[in-house]
């Protein structure tokens, strides 16, 4: 079934939302606010539709002419036919949606609070990451590439134009190198991690394998041939979603990989989280820091000094290290084993002092006991239940939340002004430009 309609906005996802001639939701891949499009409906709900375009009949003034011809393959950067400007504003508006809807602000209010999304810089080449999925075909060729999101299947561009360009062509490079180095053996492989920084020009290359026997000179010395590299690592788990970690062995190199972010030097192990983006990261500490009081690289008798600030899923220490900078006195809890060795190792190196608990967050908050302020950047599923809570308990002044799912952090602003605390602000930083998904810098003041 065909229709022509307009494409009215972007949605919470990849996709742009129109209305069919009955009034049902439709969800349209590579559509534009503004676009009039025909359509074919490939799925029908209760309640929604998806459908492709057949037809772009009257393009938008927001649609721009997308700059990676395998986009569509991979999924990587579903925006890219959306003008920069368009993107932004519809990621501020999925945040404010996501007052609306789901934590049930008045729309007054909501756009109060939500200040224009921070761009960045780099709209192109920004990626410090890439994460590489491997697998065999039916063949038995070696494939390497982008999972399709949802998908099983693998994408195989020879160049990604979101990463850094020292890079971009690591998809291809690395592919070849890996097929070599295998010959007809099956070495395990399932994941291949790129880490490049613009600032240190430190390159990673981490291997992801099962584990078990490995020829680890022979395929360093064939990696080191294709890509230039200061680190290679092998990290030996178990396939699948838990991605259990059984050890880490140093195949060539420093063994980590190194980045300078507001001032501080981080050191990261290849199993270890750090935002993709160094720039807008920056951008996200800032926010917090001065959110709570103080600021980046200054430490003085005014605002953070001395003050207790737990930070919650601290990873490697993004926000850790920043607050301890400028004079907070900082617990920062972690559950990754590998991302509390990186943040003790990062705290030492910054000269700061950090008291670094290994645990999980829900477990050990209870403990901390009287808080002056408090960091919390959870996983995309948002807080636990009970956290929310258990920070209340812990009465800091002011809460810093950042998200990557304004979602799930939508329905924990409800929890928290459940519990005493007040929304006051909302910053959306775009750390993925050319894609839909945003962060939220967010401060709340105990009421």
């Amino acid at each position: 079934m065909e229709e022509t309609l307009r494409i009215e906005r972007m949605g919470n996802g990849a996709e742009a939302v129109g209305r069919l001639a009955s009034g049902k939701a439709v969800f349209v891949a590579g559509g534009a606010p503004g676009d009039a499009v025909r359509v074919e409906v490939v799925e029908e709900k209760a309640s929604f539709a998806r459908a492709r375009i057949v037809a772009v009949e009257e393009p938008s003034l927001q649609r721009v002419e997308p700059r990676c011809p395998q986009g569509d393959a991979c999924g990587g950067c579903p925006w890219q036919h959306l003008s920069y400007e368009a993107q932004l504003e519809a990621k501020r508006a999925n945040v404010v949606g996501a007052l609306v809807h789901t934590t049930g602000f008045d729309a007054a209010r909501a756009e109060d609070l939500v200040r224009p999304c921070l761009p960045s810089k780099r709209q192109w080449g920004y990626r410090n990451k890439l994460e590489l999925g491997a697998a065999r075909a039916e063949n038995g060729e070696f494939l390497l590439g982008f999972h399709r999101e949802g998908t099983h299947d693998i994408a195989t561009p020879a160049v990604c134009p979101l990463a850094h360009d020292a890079a971009a062509k690591a998809p291809k490079a690395l592919r070849g190198a890996l097929r070599f180095a295998q010959g007809s053996a099956d070495l395990g492989i399932f994941r291949v991690g790129v880490r490049h920084s613009l600032r240190t020009r430190e390159t990673e290359i981490a291997l992801w394998t099962k584990p078990g026997a490995f020829p680890r000179a022979h395929v360093a010395k064939t990696l080191k041939s294709a890509l230039k590299a200061t680190s290679i690592v092998r990290v030996l788990a178990d396939p699948g979603r838990a991605r259990k970690i059984k050890g880490v062995e140093t195949l060539d190199g420093k063994g980590c990989w190194g980045e300078e972010l507001a001032g501080a030097r981080f050191l990261t192990s290849a199993p270890s989280f750090f935002q993709v983006n160094t720039a807008q990261a920056e951008k996200l500490a800032a926010e917090v820091v001065e959110g709570l009081g103080g600021r980046m690289g200054e430490e003085g008798p005014e605002g953070l000094d001395g003050l207790l600030v737990a930070d919650l899923y601290a990873g490697g220490g993004t926000f850790s290290v920043p607050l301890a900078q400028a004079g907070a006195d900082v617990i920062a809890i972690e559950a990754a084993g590998s991302s509390v060795r990186d943040l003790r190792r990062n705290a030492e190196m910054n000269g700061v002092d950090i008291e670094v608990v290994g645990g999980d967050a829900a477990r050990e908050l209870p403990e901390l006991g009287g808080l002056d302020a408090l960091v919390v950047d959870p996983p995309r599923a948002g807080l636990a239940d009970g956290v929310a809570e258990s920070i209340a308990e812990a009465a800091p002044a002011r809460v810093a939340y950042v998200s990557c799912n304004p979602a799930t952090w939508a329905r924990d602003v409800a929890r928290f002004e459940q519990n005493g605390y007040r929304l006051v602000r909302a910053q959306p930083v775009d750390l993925f430009p050319q894609t839909h998904h945003v962060e939220v810098a967010s401060l709340f003041e105990r009421e």
